[in-house]
């Protein structure tokens, strides 16, 4: 598939959420993407302290989420390979399989993420290969000097996007369902049907 502005949205998406959506429609719409391409991350090396729910559960709802959003897609890449995942790595195969070329990719991260991208696997590389749209979080506000000492490339590879806070979590939903509380008002409404037929999040 032939893609001129293509942005990867990587994510453990433990259940994807309405916040998930409005930061993907602030980036395309801010950047006039062609395509957001959401990423479930089936074994994400930093979150190996925490039992995730199956990868294709967390597909299935994320394809639930985009479906019938123009612009919006998802992706099996780091579903259908072995793991640990690491994020340079799908931005490349990502980058092959929609044939960018001569385009730009964005790889669409969290204040929070970003703070500690320089200990990621790869960085250099990373950044080399697509530009860092940021997106701001309440309260989250990484040093800019100590992330250009590490990573000197990201002076003209990082980009900001402004939105206005989008106050939800995976793991308060996680913990509202557990709970018996509702979720309609924090996640698409087949997402949370499929939550309910699927019995996740019961014992969070």
């Amino acid at each position: 598939m032939d893609v001129v502005t293509l942005g990867i949205f990587g994510g453990t998406f433990d259940p994807v959420h309405n916040g998930h959506l409005a930061v993907a429609e602030a980036v395309q719409s801010a950047l006039a993407l062609d395509c957001v391409l959401f990423v479930p991350v089936a074994d994400p090396p930093h979150k190996r302290n925490r039992a995730l729910t199956p990868a294709e559960d967390r597909w299935r709802m994320v394809k639930l989420a985009v479906a019938n959003r123009p612009g919006f897609a998802v992706s099996r890449v780091d579903i259908d390979r072995a793991g640990p995942q690491y994020s340079v790595d799908t931005v490349q195969l990502l980058q092959r399989e929609f044939s960018v070329g001569a385009g730009e990719t964005f790889f669409i991260i969290g204040a929070d993420a970003l703070a500690g991208i320089p200990h990621w696997h790869n960085p250099q590389t990373l950044v080399e290969r697509c530009r860092l749209v940021a997106v701001h979080r309440p309260g989250v506000k990484p040093s800019i000097d100590a992330l250009l000492a590490a990573l000197p490339q990201l002076r003209s590879r990082l980009l900001w996007v402004e939105m206005p806070p989008v106050p939800i979590s995976a793991t308060e939903i996680r913990r509202r369902v557990a709970r018996g509380e509702a979720i309609s008002r924090l996640v698409p409404a087949a997402v949370a049907d499929y939550i309910a037929r699927h019995r996740l999040y019961l014992s969070s």
